[in-house]
């Protein structure tokens, strides 16, 4: 995948780089609210284990999933997609990783967690697992210029749409999705009890956005 960016104002979306991890695990980090540290135990555990994740290839926050978009010379956003068919054995591999990290006591709400029931999108989608724009870069085209490499991307893959997950109260990320062609297929409850409303799927159909 080749950086993408038409001039100096727009975003340059990229390949993540082994010199992005810090910055990239920190979106991907930001990306998921409370869910990775209610899952790890703290927002600290979640980092390392996210860091770790990043460093090792095959599961749902490897590096070479990640695209980020650079702005003024700096890390303004990440995105981690992969093709639905990978989702499952990359989240084992998640899951495996992250067993071996935490604590025991812990492992008991982990495996609650992950195997928590949610809409499956279609088939031959492209999945976005982690989308997030760093505070001092929003509403300067990141996000949607991530979600354009992210369909390029799909077509080049040979998926026929675009998938994703947001909370169900987040109304800025769901009008921008809306916006960006995506439509809400479903919606199910949080993944415990006190994580927010819960989810929404919404899906992107590139045969209809293609014209």
């Amino acid at each position: 995948m080749d950086a993408v960016g038409s001039d100096e104002n727009s975003p340059l979306v990229r390949p993540a780089r082994p010199g992005d991890e810090q910055d990239a695990v920190e979106l991907l980090l930001a990306s998921g609210g409370e869910v990775y540290p209610r899952f790890a135990g703290s927002s600290e555990a979640a980092r390392s284990l996210l860091t770790a994740a990043y460093r090792r290839s095959g599961n749902t926050a490897s590096a070479e999933v990640v695209t980020v978009a650079e702005l003024d010379g700096q890390v303004a956003g990440a995105l981690a997609a992969f093709p639905v068919v990978e989702g499952a054995p990359r989240a084992r591999r998640y899951l495996v990783l992250s067993l071996a990290r935490l604590p025991p006591w812990r492992w008991p709400r982990a495996l609650r967690m992950f195997q928590s029931l949610r809409p499956a999108p279609p088939s031959n989608a492209l999945y976005v697992d982690s989308l997030a724009t760093a505070p001092d870069f929003r509403r300067r085209g990141v996000a949607r210029a991530l979600l354009e490499r992210a369909a390029a991307e799909a077509r080049e893959r040979g998926c026929t749409h675009v998938a994703l997950e947001t909370e169900l109260e987040n109304s800025a990320a769901r009008a921008l999705y809306r916006s960006a062609g995506f439509r809400e297929t479903d919606t199910f409850p949080p993944l415990e009890p006190g994580l927010g409303e819960g989810y929404v799927c919404l899906v992107s159909d590139l045969s209809r956005s293609s014209g």
